[in-house]
């Protein structure tokens, strides 16, 4: 890959200041096949310089300039999007129907929302004889995730472009060649020099460095909520915003009335999705206790029928996981959850018996869980659901809203009001109700120690920028 080995500072492709550099490799078949430059602190300062340049001039760019900059950006974006998807296949490990419809479709689906929320943004305000100004936040320090990549990294720069600001992103350093294409897109689709910039590198040494740097007025970041409490305490001395998605545990509630087979069936599917690999995933599942046996023999048979092999096979409906690291504590979590008695319905420890190599995890389920095991209250980001009874709606809703995370909940019924009532209760940013299509304009984000802030559309936006009050603007 042809800037595999440079930043994008300034824009243009430069040197590192390092001579560190880092394997890429394909999960599916554990081997290197590529590598990148990692970044320092050098490189930071140099990118942070660039944004502080770029930023008096393009945050005075009116909105229709920065709507026309985002249609530019999507042509390109649309030219090289075969390119992302098979780039990502290769990456994560996203089986190829996933990669292309999905994980590359999702960064169109936020492009394609932008321009359309720019219609009706209002920048201005009128409040009586006061104005309200929402004004871009600054230089912005953007750090993304392995899971769903250029999901995060358009749900971010698509904004931050959209509102005025300019940036400095760091992709994963797990899968960094799609933000090196997508700085690509960029730089075709004409954004101007210094209003984006690319560091590859790690979270204590490039992370850290730009959270901690004085000349970042905002960090947003999507990771771990271990990582987040890092950022946010090294962002801290300098007061900057940080806007963070983070981890979850997500219940699923189905109630008493569901047709039991397409709920429970879709529940396992929802959760297998990405491998397991996704913050907002359905990975706990509520059934009444009286359906708990049935439930469970469905959703035995709903694991059986996963096609788990290498992404580049049709059949595929799970890849692997992206790492050895992470293929460990999967494991570790399963033995645990076998350790503390949990019925194992089906996978368990090990890769699949038909696959040598590959970080393959068997999907599986166990049922009969409590809520004090260890595999219902701890985030494992695999192909692992929990099975949970409950003996009425509101032990169902005491269940669910019993974690420190509040990413993502589901309630499934034939009976939408119930359904609605169950929704209300739940302490979770995003509640879906009876398996909704994806919707790109929904704010995205979680209460407790899920994050802060919300994501995508207008709420993604908002989140880019500042609110002056110019009082006494009206005589």
């Amino acid at each position: 890959m042809e800037h595999a080995l440079k930043f994008y500072i300034d824009g243009r492709w430069v040197e590192p200041c390092g001579t560190t550099r880092l394997p890429v490799v394909n999960p599916a078949t554990e081997q290197p096949f590529s590598q990148i430059a990692m970044g320092n602190q050098a490189d930071v300062d140099s990118a942070v310089l660039a944004a502080k340049k770029a930023f008096p001039a393009f945050s005075n760019t009116s909105t229709a300039e920065r709507k026309e900059l985002l249609r530019a950006v999507l042509e390109n974006y649309l030219q090289r999007y075969d390119d992302i998807a098979d780039m990502i296949i290769q990456e994560v490990g996203a089986p190829r129907e996933l990669s292309h419809q999905w994980q590359a479709g999702i960064g169109k689906r936020h492009l394609q929302q932008l321009i359309s929320t720019l219609d009706t943004f209002a920048f201005q305000k009128a409040r009586g004889k006061t104005l309200i100004n929402l004004e871009p936040v600054g230089i912005v320090a953007l750090i993304t995730p392995w899971n769903w990549p250029i999901n995060q990294i358009v749900c971010k720069v698509a904004p931050a472009l959209a509102a005025g600001c300019t940036m400095v992103l760091k992709p994963s350093e797990i899968a960094p060649l799609n933000a090196i294409i997508f700085a690509e897109v960029l730089h075709s689709a004409g954004v101007p020099p210094g209003v984006f910039n690319l560091i590859n590198g790690d979270g204590p040494t490039v992370g850290a460095a730009l959270a901690s740097h004085p000349d970042v007025d905002m960090v947003s970041f999507t990771g771990s909520t271990r990582a987040g409490i890092e950022v946010a305490r090294l962002a801290a001395p300098t007061v900057k915003r940080v806007h963070q998605e983070l981890g979850g545990k997500s219940a699923n509630i189905l109630l008493d009335d569901v047709d039991l087979e397409a709920a429970v069936t879709s529940g396992v599917n929802a959760c297998f999705n990405n491998s397991g690999q996704s913050c907002n995933a359905p990975t706990r599942m509520l059934v009444p206790a009286a359906l708990h046996e049935k439930a469970v023999e469905i959703a035995g048979r709903a694991a059986q029928a996963q096609r788990v092999g290498p992404p580049s096979e049709p059949q595929s409906s799970l890849g692997p996981v992206i790492s050895q690291r992470q293929f460990d504590g999967i494991q570790r979590m399963i033995g645990i959850g076998i350790q503390e008695g949990a019925q194992l319905v089906c996978g368990g420890l090990g890769r699949p018996e038909h696959l040598a190599c590959g970080y393959y995890v068997k999907p599986t389920i166990f049922a009969g869980v409590t809520g004090q095991m260890t595999i219902a209250r701890e985030e494992i980001f695999g192909p692992v659901l929990v099975i949970q009874p409950y003996t009425s709606e509101e032990h169902a809703v005491a269940m669910a809203n019993d974690s420190v995370f509040g990413l993502a909940a589901y309630v499934q019924s034939a009976d939408l009001h119930r359904a609605r009532q169950i929704a209300f209760q739940l302490r979770a940013g995003s509640v879906y109700i009876n398996y909704p299509d994806w919707d790109a304009g929904a704010p995205f984000g979680g209460y407790k120690q899920s994050g802060n802030g919300r994501e995508y559309a207008d709420w993604g936006l908002e989140a880019f920028l500042e609110t002056k009050g110019i009082v006494g603007y009206e005589r």
